[in-house]
């Protein structure tokens, strides 16, 4: 009889160390959420076109940076070669709070009330890779586990039958598979490419002429001779994910089919995510598909807007900034808006936290890169500066928290690390950042490495 030690034992037991973890991890006064929705406009959302307006810009359109600002590093640009540009895109103050949002989100505006933009957020990552890394992984370099495989491992899965990290894309991404990947975690908790279109996960179908006591009959005898080879073997992850995803494929068959089939939803629910019109249709898909997962019990879903797909750009607004989010936002601003109202009504919004956010902002100057990107108004990486915002989970919206300079170059107030995103949002989930830990190569490893502040929850769940 093979005997385990407590770290071959949580290894062995997988999506359920949540359990045996969840009277350390909650040491803190426990929040409302249970799930996340990470919405990710892949290619940087710009702040000063969206949640951060800035009045001075009208008036130093068309100039010089002022040198007071300082330097910095760009991908492409150099500060004192290129002009300041304002938004031509109109912000207004939305619902009783009076967050100002710009024109960009009409539909997402009403629920202004619900919303806490931080406006402070900033990395060092200026190229695509480095600031989804930081966005997804807390860490600039590839090898670390997702913020989604860290939720996983600390708090284990409420479902049966579904992954419990789900990631649904649009196309690709520029990090690849590693920022949703479980790095140096077991890799069980990896995340689940969930598709819209097509059979929702590759290969998960029954073969035809096999049949359920058929198929089940083979796991059986698989999992005996790979529990016979693992047992000798017990820091191969690799191969315990493996015999638990066979384990997992067989329950999804009949499980993923129901849960993808959004036919079963009302007229009036689809037509609030915008799956009638072909331009909303697609992220729309993906909205309704996570108010479906997290309502069965999925811990993390995360959506991406604006993946290598085809010849489209994505976010990533070099040229032409504003026609640029004007045609990415019209794509995402009715689906949010529909979750964030369907969430609310089903009373799932309350232990489900939504974040919005992107790899990083733009610059408040134009696009310097060789070719003539300055003078086509677009705008460049800036990691220095930028929002994300937070709903759900306990949060108390309609508020703004931190601040960038007049020009939206450089955070200033209240500055947020990636860190400190990662640790409120464990925050929010009742997990102490600090608590959650996996020892790799000698060392205890966290997602917020030995960083992160968690002080924004209790603002942000403050009345």
């Amino acid at each position: 009889m093979h005997t385990f030690n407590r770290r071959q034992f949580l290894e062995k037991s997988a999506l359920g160390f949540g359990g045996l973890a969840a009277s350390t991890l909650m040491a803190q006064p426990k929040n409302k959420g249970k799930s996340v929705i990470f919405l990710f406009m892949h290619g940087g959302p710009s702040h000063l076109d969206t949640f951060d307006p800035k009045p001075l810009l009208k008036k130093l359109h068309g100039q010089p940076v002022p040198p007071s600002f300082g330097k910095a590093d760009f991908q492409f640009t150099k500060v004192d070669k290129v002009p300041i540009m304002a938004s031509p895109l109109e912000f207004k103050p939305r619902g009783q709070s009076g967050v100002p949002i710009s024109s960009l989100f009409e539909n997402l505006s009403r629920h202004a009330d619900d919303l806490a933009v931080i406006r402070s957020c900033h990395h060092d990552g200026f190229t695509h890779v480095t600031g989804q890394n930081w966005m997804n992984t807390g860490w600039a370099r590839v090898g670390r586990p997702s913020v989604g495989s860290w939720v996983v491992y600390g708090l284990g899965s409420e479902s049966d039958n579904l992954p419990a990290y789900v990631v649904m894309l649009d196309g690709g991404i520029k990090a690849g598979a590693p920022a949703y990947g479980s790095g140096f975690l077991p890799a069980s908790f990896q995340g689940t490419v969930l598709r819209t279109e097509g059979p929702p996960i590759l290969n998960v179908n029954r073969p035809e002429g096999v049949s359920e006591k058929m198929q089940r009959e083979t796991f059986d005898l698989l999992r005996f001779y790979n529990e016979r080879h693992h047992s000798e073997r017990a820091e191969d992850t690799e191969l315990e994910a493996r015999m638990n995803s066979y384990e997992l494929a067989f329950k999804m068959q009949m499980a993923v089919p129901e849960v993808a089939d959004l036919t079963k939803e009302t007229t009036a629910t689809r037509e609030l995510y915008g799956l009638n019109d072909p331009l909303t249709s697609e992220f729309g898909s993906q909205c309704l598909m996570a108010r479906r997962l997290v309502e069965r019990g999925v811990r993390f879903v995360q959506l991406y807007s604006g993946g290598k797909k085809g010849s489209e750009v994505g976010w990533d607004a070099h040229n032409e900034c504003d026609q640029n989010h004007t045609f990415m936002a019209s794509k995402v601003d009715k689906p949010i808006a529909g979750l964030l109202a369907d969430l609310k009504s089903r009373g799932l919004l309350d232990n489900t936290v939504l974040l919005w956010g992107g790899d990083f902002g733009r610059t408040p100057f134009t696009d310097g890169a060789e070719g003539g990107g300055g003078s086509r108004n677009g705008r460049d990486h800036n990691p220095y500066g930028f929002s994300v915002w937070m709903a759900g989970g306990g949060i108390k919206g309609g508020k703004i928290i931190g601040a960038t300079d007049d020009i939206g170059l450089r955070a200033t107030e209240d500055k947020v690390t990636m860190h400190d995103l990662h640790a409120t949002l464990l925050g929010l989930l009742g997990v102490d950042h600090k608590k959650l830990t996996f020892q790799f190569q000698g060392r205890d490893f966290r997602l917020t490495d030995v960083g992160g502040d968690n002080n924004l929850t209790a603002r942000l769940t403050a009345g």
